[in-house]
C-alpha cells in the first residue's frame, strides 16, 4: 500500500480501517513475522499467490471495523444487485452463437453438432434446523445442495440449475429442471440437424457423464468391459469434451473458494448466492 497519503486519503483510510495509516503500518510490522512464517494454505488470491501481510491485515481490520452484520448486509446487497443487473450474461445462445459453439467443439473434439457439456457439483451445507432428511445427504453423507451447469467450448456457463438436495441423482435433477422440459418440448437443442457423409443425420445434443440418462439430445459414454477399439476411442473423445464442464466447476470453486467450504444453511439467500457465483464467473 502507498506509504504516503494526502489528508483526505488519510481521513478516508482511518474511516475505512479504523486506524491511521501510520498505525496500520505499525500493526503490519508487529504481526509480519507470524503471518509470513505460518501462512494457512487457504490464504491465496485468484492468481494463486499468497496474500501479502498488508492485504491480510487490511481484510482483518476492515471486518473488525465494520462488524460482521454490516459485512453480511453489504455482501448480500451487492449479490442481489449484481445478480439482477448481470443475469443477462447467463443465457442460452442465439442461433449464430450456437453455430460458433458447435463449430469450435467439432474442431476441438471431432463431435459434430455438439452444443456443450453438462455436469454437476455439490455445495456442502450445515444441517438444517428442521428434521434431518436423507434426501439432503450426498454419497459422502454430507448435507449438500446440487448445482448443475451446461458450458460451451470456452467453459462459459450457458444454463444452471440449483437448490435441489444433494441426495438427488443428477439424472433426477436434470428431469426436474426447466431445461429438460424445454428440450422435451422442442424449444432447446432442436434447431439445425447436421447431415454427415452417407446421409446420417445428427441432431443437436450435449455430452454428459454416466450418471445422466441417454436421450436423443444427451449423449453419454458406453459402459461395458472389453469395448472395441472404436468405441473406446469414442469414449475418450466424449470424456475429453465432457471434462469442459468438470473443469468449469473446478475453476468456479477455485475462484469462489467459499463454495469449497460449508455454507451455513440452504435458505433463499444461499440459493441466490450459488447462482450469483456462476453469473459473475461468466462476466
Amino acid at each position: 500500500m502507498n506509504s504516503s497519503l494526502s489528508n483526505d486519503e488519510e481521513e478516508g483510510f482511518k474511516y475505512f480501517f479504523g486506524v491511521s495509516k501510520k498505525t496500520f503500518d505499525y500493526i503490519c510490522s508487529l504481526v509480519r513475522e507470524d503471518l509470513v512464517s505460518r501462512p494457512p494454505s487457504g490464504l491465496i488470491n485468484i492468481e494463486g499467490r499468497l496474500l501479502s501481510v498488508e492485504k491480510q491485515v487490511a481484510i482483518a481490520l476492515r471486518r473488525l471495523a465494520s462488524g460482521q452484520s454490516t459485512v453480511s448486509q453489504v455482501t448480500w446487497r451487492f449479490i442481489e444487485a449484481l445478480e439482477e443487473r448481470a443475469k443477462h450474461h447467463l443465457k442460452w445462445p442465439d442461433s449464430n452463437r450456437m453455430e460458433e459453439i458447435k463449430s469450435k467443439l467439432e474442431e476441438a473434439f471431432g463431435l459434430p453438432n455438439c452444443c456443450g457439456a453438462i455436469d454437476g457439483t455439490h455445495i456442502i451445507m450445515t444441517l438444517p434446523t428442521f428434521k434431518h432428511q436423507t434426501i439432503g445427504c450426498d454419497l459422502e453423507d454430507n448435507y449438500s445442495m446440487l448445482l448443475q451447469g451446461i458450458v460451451d467450448h470456452e467453459m462459459r456457463f450457458l444454463d444452471i440449475v440449483t437448490g435441489w438436495p444433494g441426495g438427488m441423482t443428477v439424472s433426477r435433477l436434470l428431469k426436474c429442471s426447466g431445461f429438460f422440459k424445454l428440450c422435451e418440448g422442442g424449444q432447446r437443442l432442436n434447431e439445425n440437424v447436421r447431415t454427415l457423409s452417407g446421409g446420417v443425420e445428427i441432431r443437436e445434443y450435449l455430452v454428459g457423464g454416466v450418471g445422466y440418462p441417454l436421450l436423443p439430445w444427451l449423449i453419454t459414454p458406453y459402459e461395458s468391459n472389453g469395448l472395441p477399439a472404436s468405441i473406446s476411442a469414442f469414449n475418450a473423445v466424449h470424456g475429453a469434451a465432457r471434462s469442459l464442464a468438470v473443469t468449469a466447476f473446478s475453476q468456479l470453486k477455485g475462484t469462489w473458494r467459499i463454495l469449497n467450504k460449508v455454507m451455513w444453511r440452504p435458505d433463499k439467500r444461499k440459493l441466490q448466492a450459488s447462482s450469483w457465483y456462476v453469473v459473475y464467473f461468466t462476466i
